[in-house]
């Protein structure tokens, strides 16, 4: 089963389906250490892995297990980095988000306005009824992200990553469709592709 990755627009950011081009700034942020520190997995050494990643992109779209999207700022084009939905399971109606953004990026608010576009097309298309998210607990600012759309911190993952020898905890948080509700000062998100 397919499932169209979309295209979004809130009032700075646009969303949309990778391409190969994306691969340089990815691999740029991905390869970044300060931007990676609470991520579950090293910086990237090698510039394929950027390939890979867009790859990995357009197959989770043809199984239909997910969407991941480019975040480009809508004045002037620039990468801001990506959000995506993976995991999705129609029949639990429940998938995964995550998110990455560069750190000339952080502190503006794009994370939760790409965030919440995101959740909002996924809850209108996919019916989801759960999604859950991750973050490292020391990411005191991710954590802040999640809430801000609507997450509910639900437990600790304890000790679940080791990355280069270092050990860590990570916060489980869930939203449910229920809970699910537009959120003051955000830009709503119009779907304008890919439905």
């Amino acid at each position: 089963m397919t499932l169209t990755t979309p295209e979004l627009h809130t009032a700075r950011l646009r969303l949309r389906p990778f391409t190969e081009a994306d691969a340089t700034a990815l691999f740029a942020l991905h390869s970044n250490a300060h931007v990676l520190r609470y991520w579950d997995s090293p910086p990237w050494t090698d510039p394929a892995r950027a390939e890979r990643f867009v790859a990995v992109c357009r197959r989770i779209e043809e199984e239909g297990s997910g969407a991941r999207v480019a975040i480009e700022r809508a004045a002037d084009g620039a990468f801001v980095g990506w959000c995506g939905l993976v995991e999705w399971n129609p029949d639990f109606r429940s998938a995964s988000l995550g998110y990455c953004l560069g750190e000339e990026m952080w502190g503006q608010g794009y994370a939760t306005e790409a965030a919440h576009a995101l959740l909002r097309w996924a809850f209108d298309t996919l019916d989801l009824n759960r999604v859950q998210a991750e973050t490292d607990t020391r990411n005191v600012a991710s954590a802040r992200v999640l809430e801000k759309v609507g997450f509910v911190r639900e437990g600790t993952l304890r000790e679940d990553c080791v990355v280069n020898g270092v050990v860590s905890d990570s916060w489980v948080f869930g939203l449910l469709r229920r809970e699910w509700r537009e959120q003051p000062g955000i830009a709503s998100a119009e779907q304008v592709a890919g439905d």
